[in-house]
């Protein structure tokens, strides 16, 4: 009956009926027992009074109730709660509006939530390295790839980065203390070097003060760079080289046909002279040509079995046992690989039984994965002579080269066909005497 009123109105009626009940129960009390009782009476009409005005504003205390405890609740970041209706119309409109906020306060934080969950997704899928410190130096957060490099299975969360900095190498301590950005170069104790780029941002979080570095991985990126410029060299090189080389054939012919009758063996043995050095000219620019346009890797399962026997027939070699490890690479440039390792380790003077191929499974990074993944490792080594710290850091660039009449190309090759298939190539010397050469190259 009372739905459809006002609070204020409900208010006032519920006052006045409990006023009119309470002289009603009171004049009744005083005619039935006499002047005497009179402050019975007043007691019971008070009571009756007191008693009809909480049973009609027991609605209102409920729904009131029920509004602090939802408040309380959203205060506490708990948006669940929902408020039902209590048949007063502006309580209700309240309580609609309080279901209306939780219910956008409940979307807003799944919306956030997942948001959250793709970012942190995302960082801890990343090869860069990042580490957030605060304002005194402690580390609040780091994904994955930084784990992995700083070797932290426990987290870095809550050490320090003066901590980190004194479990690091000194070229890596070096790096993080250094206030400028920029690209460093890190020795592997594979001797490999790697080029890592080191940003740092300055931010307010929360009224603090926080630092992010950010160390990204450049090796890959700056070989290929590199291997780009060397490839337009050589296609400008043997573009010109060819225009002039062709003329020169022609005109040798020429030559041979116009002296036909003069059978002067100098004369001949110019001619011959020009045209063995224009074809050696020609068969070198090709080789460089190959390097620059070196094919997309095509990939199929490696036939070890068949692989290794063949190989043998140029190069003798020691492998103790056929491997099974099954690899998804192009045949042909693996086995190119392979040929110019082998190639090299018996021009290094080492004996051919001391030549040894060893394939095993190993883990290992790839420039797009921030964890290690399974991959293959092909070690060929020797009891060389080795290589001089200078050559290692040179060896695998174009051009370069240690022999009188080499190209500069069998290493770069090697390494442009590890890097087309996600892998990488390292050199290193053995303790006692020789060379190690490792191809790794992931399983898919």
């Amino acid at each position: 009956m009372t739905g459809g009123l006002s609070l204020r109105h409900r208010l006032l009626l519920g006052m006045l009926l409990s006023t009119l009940l309470g002289l009603l129960l009171g004049w009744g009390c005083l005619l039935w027992l006499g002047p005497e009782w009179l402050w019975l009476a007043v007691v019971a009409g008070l009571l009756a009074a007191l008693g009809i005005g909480l049973r009609l504003t027991r609605t209102l205390g409920d729904s009131l109730a029920g509004l602090e405890i939802g408040m309380l609740n959203l205060i506490d970041r708990d948006f669940s709660v929902s408020l039902p209706d209590s048949g007063i119309n502006e309580l209700d409109r309240l309580a609609q509006l309080f279901n209306e906020a939780s219910a956008r306060l409940r979307q807003e934080r799944q919306h956030i939530y997942q948001r959250e969950l793709l970012l942190d997704k995302v960082i801890q899928n990343s090869p860069n390295i990042m580490l957030l410190c605060d304002s005194v130096g402690h580390i609040i957060y780091a994904n994955d790839a930084a784990k992995h490099l700083f070797n932290a299975r426990k987290g870095l969360e809550g050490s320090s980065l003066s901590e980190l900095k004194a479990k690091v190498s000194e070229e890596m301590r070096q790096m993080l203390e250094s206030e400028r950005d920029g690209l460093f170069n890190l020795g592997l104790p594979e001797g490999e070097n790697q080029s890592w780029h080191l940003s740092r941002g300055q931010f307010n979080l929360n009224g603090q003060q926080h630092q992010l570095l950010l160390l990204k991985q450049m090796t890959r990126e700056l070989n290929r760079q590199e291997v780009a410029v060397w490839k337009k060299v050589i296609r400008v090189i043997s573009h010109e080289l060819n225009n002039s080389l062709a003329p020169i054939a022609s005109m040798v012919n020429s030559g041979r046909r116009l002296t036909t009758e003069n059978r002067d063996p100098k004369l001949s043995l110019i001619f011959d002279t020009i045209e063995n050095r224009t074809n050696h000219l020609g068969q070198f620019i090709e080789g460089y040509a190959r390097f620059a346009k070196l094919p997309s890797p095509r990939k199929h399962v490696i036939p070890w079995a068949r692989l290794l026997p063949e190989l043998a027939e140029h190069y003798a070699f020691v492998c103790h046992k056929t491997p099974t490890l099954t690899l998804l690479a192009d045949e042909v440039q693996l086995e190119q690989v392979l040929l110019n390792l082998l190639k090299n380790a018996h021009e290094s003077g080492s004996a051919p039984e001391e030549i040894e191929l060893q394939i095993a499974g190993r883990s290992g990074w790839r420039s797009d994965a921030a964890d290690p993944v399974a991959g293959v490792s092909i070690c060929v080594m020797d009891r060389g002579s080795g290589m001089s710290a200078e050559v290692l850091s040179q060896a695998l660039l174009p051009f370069y080269s240690t022999k009188p009449q080499g190209s500069g190309l069998g290493l770069a090759l090697c390494r442009e066909i590890a890097e087309a298939h996600d892998g990488r190539l390292s050199l290193q010397n053995r303790q006692d005497g020789g060379l190690l050469v490792q191809l790794w190259l992931p399983q898919q």
